[in-house]
């Protein structure tokens, strides 16, 4: 349904939408002055209200209404105060009087019902746009590739997320409705005032472009402030993460007050900012207050001196005072917008800033699905590094691994084994050069179909908050009861899990926390046996794992490999021994190549390591 436009496309539509476009996009800029990157901000704020057009115009209509209505009360009291000299001579003014009364009441009620409507169905408009970008924003996130990840910090990302989606709601609720109301209150306002006494009108009138200099002063000041705010909330959100995701770290090094002290500093930053922004708001709503009161005084007193002079009467002055409260009431509604204004805008730009990042890593044009894969892996002069200022961690690397070949990679740390593997299911795309997969260049493939086809076990486990049984499915959510148990079986998972309270339906906290190292290790290995993609990728699988639950998943490692192509990264160099070939990576690249017989007979680079293994 979201995917309509439900705007018609005429020409004077067009017109008026490219128009306001152009008002928002001074509004909306951002940090960088671009003007094509503004105006197009501007016309993706108007975009999120066109799913929800017949409930927008149905909220202006109703705010139409409100502002009618309550020109409507001045006029009605006019005509009764005008209109009592002759009504007392009428031998029915009893039933004229009530008859205005009945019809003012009727405004009245109208206005409730409008006022009802906007207030309620407003607000649902406003939260589903809320929810809509907030959608968008997670959406986006997840095509986001690693390398966006290594520059952002996660703390940074949810505040954006989370907290700067909140007021967007109350922006797109009453931005336009209190824009209608004000603009329409205040025009009739003042062209009743106008009608009664221009000379009055007219005073008003001048005091205006004071007001609207006043407000844009301190709505500038509000800009500022709000977005600093909104920084320093998210980096409390990220010290919170680190401190609380942490705390045992934290504990066991008995490092409490150092971290109270890292969150009094961040907290106290954004308390600064919060202060900054509350002065220029109180200011802001003095100042506009200020001119209501000012208003009503001029016309007090002006007022008085126009009935002493026999140019105004005391019943216009009274419908004058009357229009004059009606005329306030957009001046708060300018303040009310002003303020959520500032909230929305700058979460606005912040969103938006987020969803101009562009995938480093997405699929290309005319990109294809990999189709069934046999296995065949060939790096071809691959170059890569981390972007500027890095040192590259290849340079022209060249081998290839069979069809169904069990390859072990091994090295000294920070060679570049993890990030070769990562290269495979593009991760992170090669400088220069090309990864293949059955002849088949990895970049020319559809993302999706290539990394179903291959199977990672990172170095860093991960495991989701939920039941043990919901992290399995991850691997493949279709999966039987039963593919979970044998995926379980073969990373040597089962006893443990059956030992669990409530087997596979229990708990296992965020992260896994309620399980041991080595069972959340072998948990994700199970995850990827249940994938069971054409190639295997085990980044220092069984790092956590005991001497004992090491020789099971060996074993069940071996089984599993059979018939896939399979590589395995180890420091502990009994994981790799039954390799069919092991490839030794330098900082120059692959230093030596073979089996573990053959490579601990040429007692050379390989034969080193395994020394060195065998000693820790």
């Amino acid at each position: 349904m979201h995917s309509r436009n439900p705007w018609p496309e005429q020409r004077s539509d067009a017109g008026r939408s490219h128009l306001f476009s152009k008002l928002l996009a001074r509004l909306l800029s951002g940090r960088n002055g671009d003007p094509g990157r503004t105006l197009a901000r501007a016309r993706k704020f108007i975009g999120y209200y066109r799913p929800y057009v017949p409930l927008l115009l149905a909220d202006l209509a109703c705010a139409v209404l409100v502002a009618a209505s309550a020109i409507a009360l001045p006029l009605c009291a006019s005509y009764i105060t005008t209109s009592l000299p002759a009504l007392a001579e009428a031998d029915d003014a009893l039933l004229q009087i009530l008859s205005i009364g009945g019809i003012m009441l009727g405004v009245f009620l109208v206005q409730s019902l409008a006022t009802y409507f906007v207030d309620y169905q407003g607000h649902v408009m406003g939260a589903r746009i809320e929810a809509d970008v907030r959608q968008e924003l997670f959406e986006h996130c997840q095509k986001l590739s690693f390398g966006f990840y290594d520059r952002q910090r996660v703390g940074q990302l949810m505040s954006r997320i989370s907290n700067d989606s909140l007021w967007l709601g109350e922006l797109f609720h009453h931005g336009p409705e209190d824009i209608a109301i004000s603009l329409l209150k205040f025009g009739g306002a003042m062209a009743v005032l106008t009608v009664i006494d221009p000379v009055l009108a007219g005073l008003i009138a001048l005091m205006v472009p004071l007001a609207i200099v006043y407000a844009r002063h301190f709505n500038r000041k509000m800009n500022v402030a709000l977005r600093s705010s909104k920084e320093r909330i998210a980096a409390v959100n990220e010290r919170v993460e680190d401190a609380l995701g942490g705390v045992r770290v934290v504990q066991s090094f008995a490092n409490e007050a150092v971290e109270l002290r890292r969150f009094a500093a961040e907290n106290r930053r954004f308390f600064e900012s919060r202060r900054d922004g509350y002065r220029s708001e109180a200011l802001l709503w003095v100042g506009m207050d200020g001119f209501a009161q000012l208003v009503t005084i001029m016309v007090i007193v002006a007022g008085a001196i126009r009935i002493l002079t026999a140019d105004l009467t005391v019943a216009d002055m009274l419908t004058f005072l009357l229009c004059v409260g009606v005329l306030v009431d957009p001046v708060r509604r300018l303040d009310n917008f002003i303020r959520l204004w500032q909230e929305g805008a700058t979460g606005f730009v912040r969103a938006m800033e987020l969803l101009e990042e562009e995938p480093d890593i997405a699929d290309q044009p005319g990109a294809v699905d990999i189709g069934e894969v046999d296995g065949a892996i060939g790096f071809r002069d691959v170059s890569f590094d981390y972007g500027e200022g890095h040192e590259p961690v290849f340079n022209r690397l060249s081998f290839g691994i069979a069809p169904g070949e069990f390859v072990a990679l091994v090295g000294p740390s920070g060679v570049g084994k993890s990030t070769l593997c990562a290269l495979i299911p593009r991760f992170y795309d090669v400088t220069s050069g090309a990864i293949t997969i059955d002849g088949k260049d990895v970049r020319g493939v559809t993302l999706g179909s290539l990394r179903r086809s291959v199977g990672v076990v990172q170095q860093d486990v991960y495991l989701f908050s939920g039941t043990v049984e919901e992290n399995l499915r991850y691997g493949r959510p279709d999966a039987s009861h039963d593919d979970l148990i044998a995926a379980a079986r073969a990373a040597n998972a089962h006893d443990f899990i059956m030992a669990l309270p409530d087997g596979y339906k229990s708990n296992i906290g965020q992260r896994g926390v309620k399980l041991s190292g080595g069972q959340k290790q072998r948990l994700t290995i199970a995850r990827a046996f249940l994938k069971d993609p054409a190639v295997l990728i085990f980044d220092e699988a069984t790092s956590a794992l005991d001497n004992e639950s090491e020789r099971a998943v060996q074993q069940a490692l071996l089984s599993l490999a059979k018939g896939r192509t399979t590589i395995v990264i180890a420091h502990r160099l009994s994981t790799v021994r039954h390799a069919d070939r092991i490839l030794v990576l330098t900082a120059d690249g692959i230093g030596e190549e073979g089996t573990h017989d053959a490579l601990m007979a040429a007692d050379g680079l390989y034969a080193g390591l395994h020394r060195v293994s065998a000693s820790i």
